[in-house]
């Protein structure tokens, strides 16, 4: 354990889902005070509330995820575009506006975003509404990480596709005959990615080691985007 986070306190979002409980152990590992919340944060007030609980916040790991659903553009039912708003970009938005206050005053921190690389190339037209979704994250960090620049406060994503976790890429699929089939032809590292390996660029990201590094895309699929 080489406690690279000692010293550090993180906030962790949707901690029990996605990329949540591969970086809480990660950064735990590492000695950082880790703050990990289950909550959705899908009132407005929510991530005002929950910033304010923790008080003191070196980082944020914004980890917000919903299933990537299915519809064609005229099949696009109005709840499930919101869906993906309400539970990956409103709370995003939220949770970047109620912490920056307290690092732009002490001109350090950082907030990272798990994210998708699936908006940086053209996926199944079945998952418009999500990849939509998932862009709309990617072009806020890339125009509020801008913005917290000037204050020396970083914000930036992690666009990561074909990685282990629960939610997108679970152990039954990775199992399946037909998904190890495809994967080669998929990826052009010919392998699926681990959770560790996510987890160790998004200590990257919150470390001193990226402190020249504002409003980035950083992909993390093994060459697919």
């Amino acid at each position: 354990m080489a406690e690279r986070l000692t010293g550090r306190r993180i906030l962790v979002t949707s901690a029990d889902t996605f990329m949540g409980p591969a970086i809480v152990d990660h950064f735990r590992a590492e000695g950082a005070e880790v703050i990990a919340d289950t909550g959705l944060l899908l009132g407005p007030d929510d991530a005002d509330l929950l910033v304010g609980r923790c008080g003191h916040l070196d980082a944020v790991i914004a980890n917000f995820e919903y299933p990537a659903y299915r519809a064609r553009t005229v099949d696009i039912a109005d709840a499930e575009w919101q869906a993906g708003f309400d539970h990956m970009v409103h709370p995003l938005m939220r949770t970047v506006r109620a912490v920056a206050p307290q690092m732009i005053a002490r001109r350090s921190g950082s907030i990272v975003v798990t994210g998708s690389s699936s908006p940086l190339r053209r996926m199944s037209p079945q998952t418009i509404s999500y990849v939509t979704a998932r862009a709309a994250q990617l072009a806020f960090v890339r125009s509020a990480g801008h913005d917290l620049a000037r204050h020396n406060v970083r914000l930036n994503a992690i666009a990561q596709n074909f990685v282990a976790n629960p939610v997108y890429y679970p152990p039954e699929l990775l199992a399946n005959p037909r998904f190890q089939e495809r994967l080669p032809t998929e990826v052009p590292a010919g392998r699926i990615g681990t959770p560790e390996e996510s987890g160790e660029l998004a200590l990257f990201l919150v470390s001193e080691a990226s402190s020249f590094i504002f409003g980035q895309i950083i992909s993390n699929d093994g060459g697919w985007s």
